[in-house]
Parts: C-alpha cells; sequence; structure tokens
C-alpha cells in the first residue's frame, strides 16, 4: 500500500523497538531550519511531536510493528509553511466569487461579469473581483457607469485586488445614498466625476463602509463552505499554519471561530489557526482576560490587528512626498493616530499581541514611533509588537524594526506584482528601499512572511521565488527589481517558518524541524536549495503536507 503516490515508497516492518515512533522519514534531505542542526537525512515522529532527527540508520531503530515507514528517496523536506498574513474566510468566498483580476481588457472584463451574473441567482448581490486597473484598463479607474453597461440590475461591489477600494454600480450608489452632498468620511475617499462632485463609484478605504454596512453577511454554509475550499487550498501548497488576519463583520467571526474549534475537535482542521480580533474591538478580548496566544495547539487567538493607512495600488498608502500620478496626494490614514495610539496603548497594557498594517513610508514611521511610545509607557515586556506590510520604507527607519523588536511582517510576491507599476506612483528612489527584505537582515530584524491572500497567491513557493529572485509579473526585470534587496533561499525559508512562528510567539512549538516540536513538515518535488533548481522554485510542486505526523495531502499522479 503507497503513502504517497509520487515517487515516495512506503515499507511497514515489524521490527522490535524499546520506543517505536508512529511515523518514521528516511533517506531524505531535511532542512530543519535549526542552525545547530541545519540539516538531516531522517526523522520520527511520536503522536505529533517530532521525537528524533538525525541519520536514517539511528531512526530505523525506532520502527516498530505499527510504524508507518516513508523513504523519502533523496527528497526535500521543510518544515510545515508557516503563513503570517491570510484572509482565510473571505479567500475562500472568493473562490466562488467573480474573478477579474486577470482579464486583459474591458472586454474580458465585462464578459467574465456577465457570464458570472447569468447563473448567480437572482437575489444576489455579485460580489468579488479584485480587479487590477493597471493591467485591465491601462491604470484608469473604473466606473459606475462601465459596470451598468454589463450589469445594472442587481448590486454589483467589486473589490481592487488590495482590498483597499471598491467600484459599485449606479444601483449600489442610490441603495446606500451615495450622492454629491456625501462627504468623504474619516480616512476614506468618495471619487467624483470629472468637473463635478457626483460620485464616479470609486470608493477607496473607509468610504467603502458606506456600502459594506449594507452587504449581506455569509450564511452558516457558505462559510463552512468556504473554510473548508481555503483549507484544502493550503494543504496542496503545504500551507500548515496561518495567522488569520480575518476582517468579517462581528457576528461573522463568531461563526467562524465557532467553526475553527469544532473542525479542531472533529479532526478535520487540516492547518493551526492563529486568528486575530480588530484592533478596535481589542477590549471585548481584554475583558475576558484574553492575552497573547490564547488556545491549543491547533486553534488560538493571536491578538489584534489594526490600519494606519490604505495601501500603494489604491495610493492611500500614507507617503511622506506625494505620489507622482496624483500632485497633491500623500494618501490617508486609515485610523486617526491619536486613537491608533489609545488603541495600541490598551491593548498592549491588557497583554495583547499588536499588528499594524502600514505601507507607506510616513505610516510606518508613525507607527514605529506609537510603538517606542507604548513601550515605554507600558514597561518592559516581550511583547513583539508587528507592522505588517512595511512595504515602503526610509533607510533611516530599518534599524528601528531591530532597536525596538518590531517584527516586520512581509508577503515578499507582492513586490513582483506591485513592481510592475510602483515607480509610476512613488518613483525609482523611493522604490528602492521598498519592500526591503535584505535591508531589513541586514538591519538585525526578524522577518516573517506570509501572503495576504487573496491579495496575492497563497502558494508559498511563489513567494519565496518572488524574495530569491524578486522578478516583476510583467517579464520586465529577469535579474530582479531593485535586485540589491534579493535574499537567500535558506533566509527565505526560515522566514516563512521559524520567523513567522516567533512573530506569534510559537518559536518553541513549531517553526523548525526539532526535537520537541510539533510534527509539521512537507515534501517537495525539487530541492530548492540546490544551485541546480534555483531558477526553478515557482516551479516546484508539494508533493505531500504532514501535519502533526498525519499527511493531510499527497499529490496524486
Amino acid at each position: 500500500m503507497g503513502l504517497f503516490t509520487v515517487g515516495l515508497s512506503v515499507v511497514h516492518l515489524a521490527l522490535p523497538a524499546l520506543t517505536a515512533a508512529d511515523l518514521v522519514v528516511l533517506n531524505a534531505k531535511i532542512w530543519t531550519v535549526n542552525r545547530a542542526q541545519p540539516e538531516v537525512e531522517a526523522l520520527a515522529v511520536v503522536h505529533d511531536r517530532l521525537v528524533a532527527v538525525g541519520t536514517s540508520a539511528e531512526m530505523r531503530q525506532m520502527i516498530g510493528p505499527q510504524t508507518r515507514v516513508v523513504d523519502a528517496q533523496g527528497r526535500r523536506i521543510v518544515p510545515g509553511f508557516y503563513d503570517s498574513h491570510v484572509h482565510l474566510l473571505g479567500s475562500g468566498l472568493r473562490l466562488s466569487e467573480v474573478a477579474l483580476k486577470d482579464a486583459g481588457d474591458e472586454a474580458e472584463f465585462g464578459k467574465r461579469l456577465r457570464e458570472f451574473d447569468k447563473k448567480l441567482p437572482r437575489d444576489r448581490w455579485l460580489l468579488g473581483g479584485e480587479w487590477d486597473h493597471d493591467r485591465t484598463f491601462a491604470g484608469q479607474l473604473p466606473t459606475a457607469e462601465l459596470i451598468d453597461k454589463y450589469v445594472a440590475d442587481r448590486p454589483v461591489f467589486l473589490r481592487r485586488y488590495d482590498g483597499h477600494m471598491a467600484v459599485v454600480n449606479s444601483r449600489v450608489l442610490r441603495l446606500a445614498g451615495i450622492t454629491a452632498e456625501t462627504p468623504d468620511p474619516p480616512g476614506g475617499v468618495i471619487y467624483r466625476k470629472p468637473g463635478s462632485r457626483q460620485p464616479s463609484g470609486v470608493l477607496r478605504d473607509n468610504a467603502m463602509s458606506l456600502v459594506e454596512r449594507h452587504l449581506p453577511q455569509p450564511s452558516e454554509e457558505e462559510i463552512i463552505a468556504a473554510v473548508r475550499a481555503a483549507l484544502a487550498e493550503a494543504r496542496q501548497v503545504g500551507v500548515t499554519s496561518m495567522q488569520d488576519m480575518d476582517g468579517s463583520a462581528p457576528a461573522t467571526r463568531r461563526r467562524l471561530f465557532r467553526l475553527y474549534q469544532q473542525l479542531a475537535r472533529q479532526g478535520k482542521l487540516t492547518a493551526r489557526i492563529d486568528l486575530r480580533w480588530p484592533l478596535a474591538e481589542w477590549r471585548s478580548l481584554a475583558a475576558l482576560g484574553v492575552e497573547a496566544d490564547f488556545g491549543n495547539d491547533w486553534v488560538r487567538i493571536g491578538g489584534v490587528k489594526g490600519f494606519i493607512d490604505g495601501s500603494l495600488g489604491s495610493s492611500t498608502a500614507k507617503m511622506f512626498a506625494p505620489y507622482l500620478h496624483e500632485k497633491g496626494n500623500t494618501g490617508v490614514f486609515v485610523t486617526p493616530l491619536n486613537r491608533l495610539r489609545e488603541y495600541i496603548e490598551g491593548a498592549d497594557a491588557a497583554g495583547l499581541s499588536v499588528a499594524v498594517h502600514a505601507i507607506g513610508d510616513r505610516a510606518n514611521a508613525e507607527l514605529l514611533d506609537i510603538f517606542a511610545e507604548v513601550a515605554k509607557k507600558n514597561g518592559p515586556r516581550d511583547r513583539r509588537f508587528r507592522i505588517e506590510h512595511a512595504q515602503h520604507l526610509r533607510p533611516a527607519d530599518y534599524g528601528r524594526f531591530k532597536e525596538l523588536n518590531v517584527i516586520a511582517s512581509l508577503q515578499p510576491y507582492h513586490a513582483i506584482d506591485d513592481g510592475r507599476w510602483a515607480e509610476g506612483r512613488i518613483g525609482a528612489e523611493r522604490c528602492a528601499s521598498s519592500y526591503a527584505c535584505r535591508s531589513l537582515l541586514d538591519a538585525g530584524a526578524r522577518l516573517a512572511f506570509g501572503s495576504d491572500w487573496s491579495v496575492a497567491p497563497l502558494n508559498p513557493l511563489l513567494g519565496i521565488d518572488a524574495a530569491v529572485h524578486r522578478r516583476t509579473l510583467d517579464g520586465k526585470h529577469p535579474n530582479g527589481w531593485f535586485p540589491q534587496q534579493k535574499i537567500s533561499v535558506a533566509e527565505a525559508i526560515e522566514a516563512y517558518t521559524l520567523g513567522s512562528a516567533y512573530a506569534a510567539f510559537q518559536e518553541k512549538e513549531r517553526g523548525s524541524l526539532e526535537v520537541g516540536k510539533l510534527a509539521d513538515l512537507v515534501v517537495l518535488s525539487r530541492d530548492i536549495l540546490a544551485d541546480s533548481e534555483r531558477d526553478r522554485i515557482a516551479d516546484t510542486d508539494v508533493v505531500a503536507t504532514i501535519v502533526g505526523g498525519k499527511i493531510v495531502y499527497e499529490k496524486s499522479k
């Protein structure tokens, strides 16, 4: 009987052993991410923990009558990938919504809308999108009138792929009461038609809330289906742990949290979930006595996550200098600084882990200042403040991550995606210090890698490839976009495993393949650490994903 179906053989040996393992893996190239013992060829698992790593000869001593033995036949094995930033429910829902990101032009964009409209029940909103106006409309923003050409008789709400901008049709503008007299909400922008105050249909950041309050919340059945689809996607790409930044409405979040717990009890949760509450709701957790990393090995509440600014793609990331294509625009503070400081101070004093989204160079600088002030006021503690994205930085701020023990929670795929158009937004000089993996590592900062799924693909191998090569998706930078920010494969793997575990206070339990840690590991089709395979990282498949010593995914032939 084959345990794996892609070139890995399995044997069951009935040999006596003083300590019989439940699973033994032999003849592998195992990258442990343990600097004291970086590479071994075999490991043994009892229950859900690693009990030994070393040579195949040593591990054979732990084979008993019931041990499952895997001959890896020289394949590369790495720790299970730990994605430090996903939106799991939203990503699962997106899998069943209209997909527009790769639409090459308006004709394709409209065709997909019409086709999706035809198969959608008439009482539903048309949601999803993840459109990319740089790809589809040559940098021009879509409008309500454009959407009306294709779908006018039902509500349409389509987000840009970064989640910081949306376009709606005229029916939604009427439903939400957005008119020429509607003021821009704090931290948001209602786009207007040229030469008038009439809304164009595009809403930036907090302006989206004018419509979001009208959106139907997903049903119990839709939540369950979305989570199952998301977990299936995670298994296939070797993600064994995820920090879920969510973003749902409160009632939906509570149902999601309950579902995670139910799946864990039923043995159906195939990735470990660390769910974060909104920073603005920190008191709800503090009132219960919840502190950072509350929970068990399967489901945890990691803390809270907030926002300081928007995104580069939506031109709402807060910058020191204006955007090149929008004179006078320096972005927005999505949360007023005084209020953000109060939230962070209160959450930190309550013992919660605080992560804050910051994209622009000014947003990052201001947030580092706030973190320093809060740490000084609340006193010494292993708090591990996090900046989610940390995309555009002044070189002077690199060292402050190390100084303040602030984790840079980065998504390397954003560099090769945004690199198609970022210089048109902020110029080459600012881009040179952006997505600065190398500079941050050299300054002593800790990196935690993730995807920001569904903004970018979940597959960690694509993220590792992006961090190593920095080749933009348009093919215009084959040697790397600002190649001085490249990092090594080993550094990228560590950021995608132990780095993310450290960011969640879990480095003693996961993130590397060491005795006593959880047996979460991934078998790869290529040895991505070999020089000969360096250019084929993105072409590498996950052969098998193992969580807690149990195989949760096998690639079919």
